[in-house]
């Protein structure tokens, strides 16, 4: 545990305790579902402050489904194999070989190090991809050219979401286990899908009819121009900061998932500082709001 936890005085902890406990009354049973990326994953005290997290956010009665990103770790495994990572409008292209290598990174070895995790913080967690209960179906992305649209990219083995069929997270949820999902799709032929982790975040969120998704990122929120902390934004407003060039790269699957989830019935979604110990529980269980919260109006 954190050590700076047991010097607060029993006093402050009550209290602290007592001010958590309008949320975990109003959360109780609601599922949210967490996109882990960044910072958070990579460095040691942050990733047992997220596993502890997760786990308290499971006994006090709420639901939690992470979904984890990997994009440096997938980036590492491909230099190891001398092979050079291409991107096309911030899209990983994915030929056969870097699928192979996707697969057994997420899948493999950041998947089992979050369960580890998690499972080592008292939480029972379970890892799945796609392909576990028909989860996710997906076919390969169209990627149109941004200036000229009768353009279409290659990018190999990236995928759309054509389906999610949420009944194994749903039955894992029941069950007290933790959901730990990597974003591999599959398609019609058994072939895999490399999805971009924040869309199969925002998708699943939507599907569960999710209270809340909270996405950590390595940033303290949506900025604006002059580098101040958006707390909040509406469609409109996500419109202008686009057009104007505020929101770019990979911010932009990010902010549309956020979007859509918010507007498909999710209650909140919040981009936050996953760089912040304990970001996941000061967002969900006090009233300090931390980062960015999409609405859908």
């Amino acid at each position: 545990m954190n050590t700076d936890a047991v010097q607060i005085p029993p006093r402050d902890k009550a209290e602290i305790l007592a001010q958590a406990l309008p949320y975990i009354r109003k959360f109780h049973g609601k599922t949210m579902v967490i996109k882990y990326g960044g910072n958070a994953m990579t460095d040691p005290a942050l990733q047992q402050a997220f596993a502890e997290d997760v786990v308290l956010l499971k006994l006090v009665g709420i639901n939690p489904v992470v979904v984890h990103g990997g994009g440096p770790q997938i980036e590492a495994a491909l230099k190891r194999l001398g092979k050079e990572g291409r991107f096309i409008q911030g899209m990983r292209v994915t030929d056969s070989e870097t699928m192979e290598v996707v697969e057994w990174v997420l899948a493999g070895e950041v998947q089992q190090d979050i369960v580890g995790l998690i499972n080592q913080a008292g939480g029972k967690a379970v890892g799945l991809t796609g392909r576990d209960g028909g989860l996710i179906r997906a076919r390969k992305l169209k990627m149109l050219d941004q200036k000229d649209p009768s353009v279409e990219h290659d990018i190999g083995q990236v995928g759309d979401i054509e389906q999610i069929d949420p009944s194994v997270v749903k039955a894992l949820q029941d069950d007290a286990f933790i959901p730990v999902v990597s974003p591999i799709g599959f398609g019609a032929e058994n072939e895999s899908y490399n999805i971009n982790a924040d869309v199969v975040a925002a998708r699943l969120a939507m599907e569960l009819q999710a209270e809340k998704l909270l996405m950590l990122t390595n940033i303290p929120g949506v900025l604006d121009k002059q580098g101040n902390l958006l707390p909040e934004l509406t469609p409109a407003g996500i419109d202008g900061l686009v057009a104007d060039g505020t929101i770019s790269g990979g911010m932009l699957p990010k902010i549309a998932g956020a979007l859509d989830a918010a507007k498909s019935g999710v209650n909140a979604v919040h981009i936050i500082d996953g760089r912040v110990p304990h970001a996941l529980l000061l967002e969900v269980l006090t009233d300090q709001a931390f980062g960015t919260m999409i609405k859908s109006a």
